[in-house]
């Protein structure tokens, strides 16, 4: 019964990451004892529940039957578990999260780690990226996400917010027509960076203009490599606040038409929808709430 028990959760993975790999990445087993686990289940109970492919997996009718039951009994005992630990004021577990990679001194990072400190039972894994990681496949908990969110399965709570501006350097502004409206900016540089869309807004009191970037000179696929690329004088963009504070103060950087600003985004915390939240996620998101204007980029 317990063997069936924990096949029946390596079914349900293998069912919302697509793949033996994946699920085992997710479970933290290896693809063999994934493998192992799925065909023990199909031969005790005599049937194939996946239609395999080399570059897929699909239910079969009997899986579809057997995933939303096998679902809900993965459900019931991560609940169980979560209600034993629920009594505890010192949680234990582990957290699977995603963050971006740049900001690592930032203070969203920070009360990541101090949210460590204060709860030593709680086992961390932090993945730093700049592109967008699939949280079922890759089986995180959580997500750290800028911006504006797209329309997706994901469950999402907004814990802070932060500014950005359009800096330069002094190297690519000196001898250059100064940029005084933002008419000006189409006759310069930008840096692009291949997830973001170059569109930008910029407002000022009820004045509102939408400039989209003639002259992309260099595209870069990370915000640190973009940072590198404004500072080598190479052209410009707009960089989170926190990330250029202190080279605005010394004047490696210079705000460009600062008259003007650009939408404030949201910092969002980002959970798969795949059953019920475990109770050690939603602590953190909780964390991060009750810390919001420390979380300010």
């Amino acid at each position: 019964m317990i063997d069936d028990y924990r096949s029946l959760a390596v079914f349900v993975a293998i069912a919302d990451t697509g793949s033996l790999s994946a699920a085992g990445r997710r479970l933290k087993l290896s693809t063999s004892v994934i493998s192992h686990h799925l065909s023990r289940l199909e031969e005790r109970q005599g049937v194939t529940l996946f239609f395999r492919s080399t570059r897929s997996m699909s239910l079969t009718p009997e899986g579809q039957i057997a995933l939303d039951p096998a679902r809900r009994m993965v459900a019931a005992g991560e609940e169980a578990l979560d209600a034993i630990h629920a009594g505890n004021e010192e949680p234990v577990g582990a957290l699977h999260i995603a963050m971006p990679a740049f900001g690592e001194q930032s203070s969203l990072h920070h009360a990541l780690w101090d949210f460590a400190k204060l709860h030593p039972m709680v086992a961390i894994s932090l993945h730093c990226s700049d592109t967008p990681t699939d949280l079922v496949k890759d089986g995180f908990d959580l997500a750290i996400r800028l911006g504006t969110l797209r329309s997706s399965s994901l469950k999402s709570r907004r814990i802070a917010d932060f500014k950005r501006l359009l800096v330069a350097s002094p190297d690519y502004l000196v001898g250059r027509a100064p940029i005084v409206t933002p008419q000006d900016l189409a006759e310069t540089d930008f840096i692009a960076v291949t997830q973001i869309p170059p569109v930008m807004t910029l407002e000022r009191a009820d004045q509102s203009i939408t400039v989209e970037p003639v002259n992309m000179r260099v595209e870069v696929n990370t915000v640190n490599a973009a940072k590198a690329a404004v500072l080598a004088g190479l052209g410009l963009w707009h960089l989170p606040l926190g990330e250029i504070e202190q080279e605005i103060a010394t004047g490696r950087l210079i705000h460009v038409l600062p008259d003007w600003s650009l939408p404030v985004l949201g910092i969002y915390a980002v959970w798969p929808d795949i059953g019920p939240q475990k109770a050690l996620t939603r602590r953190l998101i909780d964390y991060f709430v009750e810390h919001r204007s420390e979380l300010m980029l």
